[in-house]
């Protein structure tokens, strides 16, 4: 009797299927934004829609998906920021690089704003390292003294996330998200 428990490995002709979505994915995100066309995707990388949804159920795992390895690289900037800088320093960092992330595609800010708070979400699980990393660094900040103690790391992301937001509705805000950090991170800060 064979073990059924284990995954199967993906054949060749189904990976290189997700490698060409994923691609194609990540074009039609940065040209269009998050919320593009799943067949215009589908189209883009030359398989059926049949194919996008066989991998991908939900437009959020696609999403996901494209995102997964940034977010280690968010979490990963995270654990190095704090070998390398104070933890005020260390935090300002990182939220510079993630509205930087969420400026990449228009629409991600209000995607993960939403993702964050709901569990369900394929981009939930995504965004959970990361959003570990982002708590540690305003926790050590907190216990540094440099950061308000009445403010949680949700309350930050949305806040930055609201940043980024802000810059897609405006042609004139991109010059201004330095302008914009710097008013929210002074909210951030022990007077």
């Amino acid at each position: 009797m064979s073990d059924t428990s284990a995954p199967r490995a993906m054949r060749a002709d189904a990976q290189r299927n997700r490698a060409r979505l994923l691609a194609a994915a990540s074009a039609a995100f940065a040209r269009a934004g998050v919320e593009t066309s799943l067949d215009d995707i589908a189209r883009d990388a030359a398989v059926g829609s049949g194919t996008l949804y066989r991998h991908f159920p939900t437009r959020e795992a696609l999403v996901e998906a494209v995102l997964d390895d940034r977010y280690e690289s968010l979490a990963a900037e995270a654990a190095k920021l704090q070998t390398e800088r104070s933890p005020q320093e260390a935090l300002v960092a990182w939220l510079k690089l993630f509205v930087n992330h969420l400026m990449t595609y228009r629409g991600l800010a209000a995607s993960v704003t939403t993702a964050l708070h709901d569990e369900t979400s394929p981009l939930h699980s995504a965004c959970h390292a990361m959003r570990a990393a982002a708590s540690e660094l305003v926790a050590t900040a907190q216990r540094d003294g440099t950061v308000r103690d009445d403010i949680d790391t949700s309350t930050i992301l949305r806040l930055a996330a609201g940043v980024a937001w802000a810059t897609e509705q405006s042609p004139t805000a991109p010059a201004r998200v330095e302008q914009m950090l710097a008013v929210l991170i002074d909210g951030l800060l022990r007077t």
